[in-house]
């Protein structure tokens, strides 16, 4: 029989991602270096966040969240897997494929981002 955890309430399971301890630039980290946030990705989903609108996180997505209330939960051997509340979720990576180019630092994609006026929405 496989054991699986459903969190309750206004929560979700989240699949921590490994820490790093060299920035992209190359900068080594210290262990004691204290990030106050954390990415993950989502495993598991409680039916009320499910149901609510105003939380668009599905399974699979990657998220940003502040382990502060985070409670580990110690069901695999290798893998951190902590049930968080919705509230301590502060970002989803998502990829739109139309403005993929925008990130990039080229000319076309700085050209873009000079026709963008301030009123319009992000």
């Amino acid at each position: 029989m496989d054991e699986f955890v459903e969190p309750l309430g206004p929560r979700i399971l989240i699949r921590k991602d490994e820490s790093r301890h060299t920035t992209r630039g190359g900068i080594v980290l210290p262990d004691q270096a204290e990030i106050p946030t954390i990415t993950g990705r989502v495993v598991e989903i409680s039916a009320e966040v499910d149901n609510d609108q105003d939380f668009p996180v599905t399974k699979y997505d990657k998220v940003l969240f502040h382990p502060k209330h985070a409670i580990p939960v110690d069901l695999e051997a290798n893998n951190v897997l902590f049930v968080v509340p919705i509230e301590d979720v502060v970002a989803v990576f998502r990829r739109d494929k139309k403005n993929e180019h925008l990130g990039k630092d080229t000319e076309e994609g700085l050209s873009d981002l000079d026709d963008f006026d301030e009123t319009d929405e992000l």
